[in-house]
This record gives C-alpha cells, structure tokens and sequence, in this order.
C-alpha cells in the first residue's frame, strides 16, 4: 500500500495565520520588504485578486487571500472591518532593527520597543493593510510568578489613576 502525503504539508505548524487582505498582492510586497519574506506561491484569479498565497517568515509559512465578498465566505479584511480581530508576532533576533526596517518599509509605528515584564523586549506596529504586528526579543527566561509580580508592580501606577 503506497503511503498518502502527510496529513501537516512539510515545514507548516499545526496552526498557520490565513490573512484575509485588501490587496494581498501588495501586502507581501511589503512583507518582503518588512520582515524578509519569501514568497512560496501564489494563485491569482482572472481579476488579479490572490485566490490563495503563501509567505515564509523566518521558520514559519502565512497564508494571505484577498477579499471574495461575492463568495460570502465570511473573510474581511481589517480595512474593511474597520480593526483587526488578531495580532501577528514574530520573535526575532534584534527587535530594535526589525521594528524600524518595518517602519522604513511602510508600517505605522504603534509602540516603540520597550522591555516588558514577561521577559521581552518588544513593539508594535500597524502594516499598511490594517495588520497589526507585534515584533520581540526574548531577553529573559522568567518564571510565572516572577512574571505575575512583575506586571502587578508595572500595572499598579495604570490601576491607581483608573481608580482616581
């Protein structure tokens, strides 16, 4: 009996981002040019619009699709929706630079770098297509408690003036 393909494809995680996008084929133009993907595929339709597209970002593969209202399938994009339902993050090796070559690609700088109470020197970004991004390096290696301590003495002074 011959062996079937694997059930995962090669190289996928169990659990893969499928962005939906306005503009798909210019959102991995920028995700080239913002995090050093490589496109792996892409399917356009007769009108231009990605049926289906596929990046690798470091270790990991995203999926991008336009927007198909026609279809009534249920994807919109966040320009659409008026707001994004998820974040994107991506761990890398300097945060510093990967958040500013994203900025100087295009993208809205939402939060500067900055170290957190979990451990990780991390920012935020807004791409182009109403994406958000979360960008970080992973500084320290902290237990739970550690980490819950930490953000009850970071989030005191935030509780205090919602209180006031």
């Amino acid at each position: 009996m011959t062996k079937g393909p694997a059930p995962i494809p090669p190289g996928f995680s169990t659990v893969t981002p499928h962005l939906v996008v306005n503009g798909a084929a210019k959102a991995i133009e920028f995700y080239k040019k913002a995090f050093g993907a490589e496109e792996i595929n892409r399917m356009p339709m007769p009108d231009g619009r990605l049926m289906h597209a596929c990046v690798k970002i470091g270790n990991s593969f995203v999926m991008l699709v336009d927007e198909f209202p026609e279809f009534n399938c249920g994807s919109t994009s966040p320009q659409t929706l008026k707001g994004a339902h998820a974040t994107m993050h991506i761990y890398v090796e300097n945060v510093d630079e990967a958040y500013q070559k994203a900025v100087d690609a295009g993208a809205t700088a939402t939060m500067p770098p900055q170290e957190m109470f979990w451990g990780d020197r991390y920012g935020m970004i807004m791409d182009p297509f109403g994406q958000p991004w979360s960008i970080a390096t992973h500084k320290e290696d902290l237990s739970p408690e550690e980490m819950q301590k930490r953000m009850e003495q970071g989030c005191a002074p935030a509780m205090e003036a919602a209180k006031a």
